[in-house]
């Protein structure tokens, strides 16, 4: 198992709020209103639909019986419930919601190393507005690569791993010879994050190329990883003047 467990933060100047707030309505959106995941009319009314974004409409499906290709297993796969906002601000409200302990566990654990940095070097109002940003971009890049490659608009995509992509992508390029300890087994080792976020995000794109073939991979959105990464990368430098200023005295 390689798990990263943490990185070096003695250049930290400041309090990551931000970082704490967008971790804690994370968890308090899961526990409290999704009930633990296990509220699905909720998570399928405020998650993206691919088609609801394209049309501009909100879409009402019944449940309905499929057959996992792979697996030849039976799942009841629910309904688009009823969507109480403009269709729109699923792009937002879908960053906030998990489909399970294990996704927002991860998804937390990474925001939770990689973010404090990033908010320290960008500001706290800055940091949020580049969070939401990136994480909205990265799901019209899901959205249109769906629809580009004509796979189901009606599956709809929810998690922060857009978001937190980006601030992988600010991380690599604010601190790429940061150490970030990684947990191998029963060691803990130091890797240059480049290292870490470049053998991550290497793997995003081979496990998304699998996309091409016009199949639905896993349930993982990579074209929203791969685009909130690329986003993050282009916008970095945009968003972090705190730490071009701290670099340009030093």
């Amino acid at each position: 198992m390689v798990l990263p467990i943490g990185d070096d933060n003695r250049d930290r100047t400041t309090t990551p709020i931000v970082n704490y707030l967008l971790i804690g309505l994370n968890i308090f959106v899961f526990i409290y209103w999704q009930h633990w995941g296990h509220n699905v009319q909720l998570t399928y009314s405020y998650s993206t639909v691919p088609g609801e974004i394209l049309t501009g409409h909100d879409i009402v499906t019944h449940s309905q019986i499929q057959i996992n290709p792979y697996t030849g297993q039976r799942m009841v796969q629910p309904g688009l419930g009823v969507t109480p906002i403009p269709v729109f601000l699923t792009l937002f409200t879908s960053m906030f919601l998990h489909g399970g302990l294990a996704h927002i566990a991860g998804n937390m654990l990474f925001l939770f190393i990689f973010g404090d940095n990033v908010e320290d070097a960008m500001g706290h109002v800055r940091y949020l507005i580049f969070y939401l940003l990136c994480g909205m971009l990265a799901g019209l890049c899901h959205v249109f690569t769906t629809a580009f490659l004509g796979q189901n608009l009606l599956i709809p995509s929810l998690g922060a791993s857009g978001a937190i992509s980006a601030v992988l992508a600010a991380y690599i390029r604010l601190f790429p010879g940061k150490k970030v300890y990684l947990w191998i087994f029963l060691f803990i080792i130091p890797v240059p994050a480049f290292i870490v976020l470049g053998v991550w995000f290497a793997f995003q794109l081979i496990d998304g190329f699998g996309m091409l073939g016009g199949q639905q991979v896993g349930d993982v959105a990579y074209a929203a990883h791969i685009g909130g990464f690329v986003f993050g990368l282009l916008l970095t430098r945009m968003f972090a003047v705190r730490y071009r200023a701290r670099k340009r005295y030093s």
